[in-house]
């Protein structure tokens, strides 16, 4: 099967971002307000729980923070419940201010800029019981794991 010109550039564009957000992550670690996906939630109050199938976690980040988010495997919806983030991601910038919900699409990692305090909700499908179990079945190590690579 022959790739379409627009199919190699939109192929193109995902690996350039991916590799400049992986500059701007090493970075950003520097700054003392920043926050990449290892410790996200050892930064920021979360809640989890567990419930008819699905795992919900819900997230408080504090105004002025630039966190880089981990590599999605799966689809999931989140909600922004309050506050006011800029989202950049391989579709662009976006700003959201909540009430919001929203799909990840599998094989995203994000940049995003917490202007105003923000309460943030994942909701994941998963038989699992434990947030370790969770986080190996819908995070993915880099972007060579098969079920992100070029998604």
């Amino acid at each position: 099967m022959e790739l379409t010109n627009k199919k190699k550039a939109e192929i193109a564009n995902k690996l350039n971002f991916r590799q400049n957000l992986s500059k701007i992550e090493d970075a950003i670690c520097k700054h003392p307000s920043s926050i990449t996906g290892d410790d996200f939630e050892a930064k920021n109050p979360t809640k989890s729980t567990f419930v008819g199938g699905c795992y919900i976690r819900e997230i408080f980040m504090p105004a002025d923070q630039i966190i880089t988010t981990k590599i999605h495997k799966k689809d999931h919806p989140f909600f922004v419940l309050s506050g006011k983030i800029i989202v950049i991601s391989e579709k662009g910038k976006q700003e959201i201010t909540g009430p919001y919900h929203g799909i990840t699409r599998a094989g995203t990692k994000r940049l995003i800029s917490v202007i105003e305090d923000c309460v943030f909700i994942t909701v994941h499908a998963t038989n699992k019981l434990t947030i370790e179990e969770v986080t190996k079945e819908v995070i993915a190590e880099d972007f060579d794991d098969p079920l992100v690579a070029l998604k």
